[in-house]
């Protein structure tokens, strides 16, 4: 189902939880305007952080189809699909695929909790 083993998914949601909690962070949930790339610019304020760049690096260095499978997981874990339209999900997160998907995910305040969720859903789903 996943194309990411539970390992990088654990590092990635340790990192997340991590770097979204120092108090410089600040990632509002939308946007001021429609027009503003506000999550660029919240982010390139946090290019020299350590933990910032191991997040980036380690989801940059995943397949365009993990990657795709992480994106799916947090939009199901954030309920904008459910477990049993993980397909529905995957298929859309590889259209939507582009070369920004570390920033996205990073940008998004509560990644380490929607990741958790996503995944307790398809763990649920994958024992019925």
């Amino acid at each position: 189902m996943l194309e990411v083993d539970r390992g990088t998914l654990e590092f990635i949601m340790d990192k997340s939880r991590e770097f979204h909690a120092k108090e410089s962070v600040s990632i509002p949930e939308t946007p001021l305007s429609p027009a503003d790339d506000w999550a660029a610019q919240v982010l390139a304020d946090h290019v020299d952080d350590d933990t910032y760049s191991e997040l980036v690096a380690t989801i940059d260095d995943l397949d365009p189809d993990q990657q795709a499978s992480i994106v799916a997981l947090m939009w199901t874990g954030r309920g904008d699909y459910g477990a049993d339209e993980w397909a529905m999900a995957l298929a859309d997160a590889l259209a939507a695929h582009n070369e920004r998907t570390a920033q996205y995910l990073i940008a998004t305040p509560l990644l380490a909790d929607y990741l958790r969720e996503g995944l307790d859903a398809l763990d649920e789903l994958e024992g019925d």
